[in-house]
């Protein structure tokens, strides 16, 4: 099958957790009767997943509208490979992540390959993200970076005595705000706590500590190979036109009311648009593709190709705010 570029929108990948709640119903997600669902992957190209993440196994997001819906986005990736992602020479895999977060529970406190433990363990990959702040329970924080002056043997004797989270930063979770958390940062999202979260493409997690939980493998060793004996970069304020900028991404928030409109990525880069309160539109002036009405909840990835040209508005006398990733 053959078909021009065109917005992508997918079926989301729902994962059970244990920490997980029922918050994503509120933004259109089929939740399972019964199930504690803690993750909802919007756009997704993972040829393989951990078993202690995703369960094991590829997860590929299904596309849900055009002629190519029922194919995967590797699929779309390997008709269009240079039209995706704006450049002439794109990469097999999508080179983006994005996820819903509901944390009903904590987090296991956490890391992520650093650079220098991937480059000598082939099998582990990089996983730097973003947590956009949706809504947060009165009181309830993030933790992320080690406090200053902690060193990892002093680290290891706490995770020991269970007393890891003393030593990590603790910050109120404040909407509209996102944190960076690059590859090698020790973090935890706490109870409470929705987000948008943009990432690269991994679920390679090492946990150091799990709040007391069973049944799930902790990777001490590992993470104290891999921790930033450091603090996390500080938060960025979306909404007052703050830009989080990583060497894999950025990511913009967008509030859009009655009568304007904005464009996509005027540079013409490959960009995914999250619907986190109202409606609208996205649209082509020049009509390169149809229109498509998006909601609270919706997900849709606009190719490099189409992106300089796609343009979105609020529907009618409303506002529709969103977060706006591009692929750098």
């Amino acid at each position: 099958m053959t078909a021009p570029p065109y917005p992508l929108r997918f079926l989301p990948i729902l994962i059970p957790k244990v920490w997980g709640g029922r918050t994503l119903a509120s933004f259109g997600k089929p939740l399972p009767e019964g199930q504690a669902i803690g993750e909802s992957w919007e756009v997704a190209d993972m040829p393989t997943t951990s078993a202690g993440g995703a369960g094991g196994g590829a997860q590929r997001s299904v596309i849900a509208n055009g002629p190519l819906a029922g194919r995967t986005l590797a699929d779309a990736m390997n008709l269009w490979p240079g039209p995706m992602l704006g450049v002439p020479k794109a990469p097999a895999q999508f080179p983006l992540l994005v996820k819903f977060l509901d944390a009903a529970e904590n987090l296991s406190v956490q890391v992520h390959p650093s650079p220098e433990y991937a480059r000598r363990h082939p099998e582990a990959h990089l996983k730097t993200e973003c947590w956009y702040i949706l809504d947060a329970a009165p009181g309830s924080v993030i933790y992320k970076g080690v406090k200053p002056g902690v060193t990892r043997e002093a680290f290891a004797r706490a995770v020991a005595a269970g007393t890891v989270v003393e030593l990590l930063i603790a910050e109120p979770a404040v909407p509209g705000e996102c944190h960076n958390l690059p590859s090698g940062t020790c973090h935890a999202l706490g109870a409470g706590v929705l987000v948008a979260e943009v990432q690269t493409p991994s679920d390679t997690t090492f946990r150091v500590f799990d709040w007391g939980r069973t049944g799930r493998e902790l990777h001490v060793a590992q993470s104290l190979e891999c921790i930033r004996w450091s603090p996390a970069p500080p938060a960025v304020r979306m909404k007052a036109g703050g830009v989080l900028k990583t060497e894999f991404f950025e990511v913009r928030h967008a509030s859009i009311g009655p009568g304007s409109e904005r464009a996509v990525s005027p540079d013409g880069r490959c960009t995914i648009v999250m619907v986190l309160a109202g409606s609208g539109s996205l649209y082509a002036e020049d009509g390169l593709f149809a229109p498509l009405t998006l909601r609270t909840g919706d997900t849709v990835l606009v190719p490099g190709s189409l992106a300089a040209d796609a343009t979105l508005a609020p529907e009618g006398s409303g506002r529709v705010e969103c977060l706006i990733a591009c692929v750098v």
